[in-house]
C-alpha cells in the first residue's frame, strides 16, 4: 500500500512518504504529535472520500469539515475515536444524500477508521 519513513533530525522528527512529502511532529508549539496525526489520518480519510462521492451525486457541500477527537483510556491507550462533521448543505438540499455517503465511508469505505476499528496487527522488526 506504501510507507513511511520517520527520523530523528535536530528539531524532532520528521516523516516522509514516498513521494517527498513531509511532516514534522513532536511535542512542542506548532508541532502535530504522533496521536494527533492518528486523528488527523481518521478525519482526512472521511473527508477525502466524502467529499467526492456526495459531488458525484450532484451534492456538493457549500462547508465540508470534520472535527476528530479522541478519549484515552490510559495514558498509551485510545479508548475511542470521534469524528463529528460540520457542513453545510447548498438550498435546497435535505442532507439524506450527505448522511448516507458519510454513513457508507465510515462503515466499509475509510481504510484508517476501519483499520482503527478491526485493530489492525502492528508487526515490530529490529534491524535489518
Amino acid at each position: 500500500m506504501g510507507s513511511v519513513r520517520v527520523e530523528r533530525t535536530e528539531d524532532g522528527f520528521v516523516a516522509r512518504n514516498e513521494s517527498g512529502a513531509e511532516i514534522v511532529m513532536g511535542s512542542g508549539d506548532g508541532l502535530f504529535s504522533p496521536v494527533e496525526l492518528l486523528l488527523a489520518a481518521v478525519g482526512g480519510c472521511n473527508i477525502m472520500t466524502v467529499e467526492p462521492l456526495t459531488a458525484k451525486r450532484g451534492h456538493r457541500l457549500a462547508r465540508l469539515a470534520v472535527e476528530v477527537s479522541a478519549e484515552k483510556e490510559s495514558p498509551t491507550l485510545l479508548r475511542s475515536v470521534t469524528v463529528t462533521y460540520d457542513v453545510e448543505l447548498p438550498p435546497g438540499d435535505s442532507g439524506e444524500v450527505f448522511e448516507a455517503v458519510a454513513g457508507r465511508v465510515h462503515e466499509r469505505h475509510c481504510t484508517v477508521s476501519r483499520s482503527l476499528q478491526r485493530g489492525t496487527e502492528v508487526r515490530l522488526v529490529l534491524g535489518d
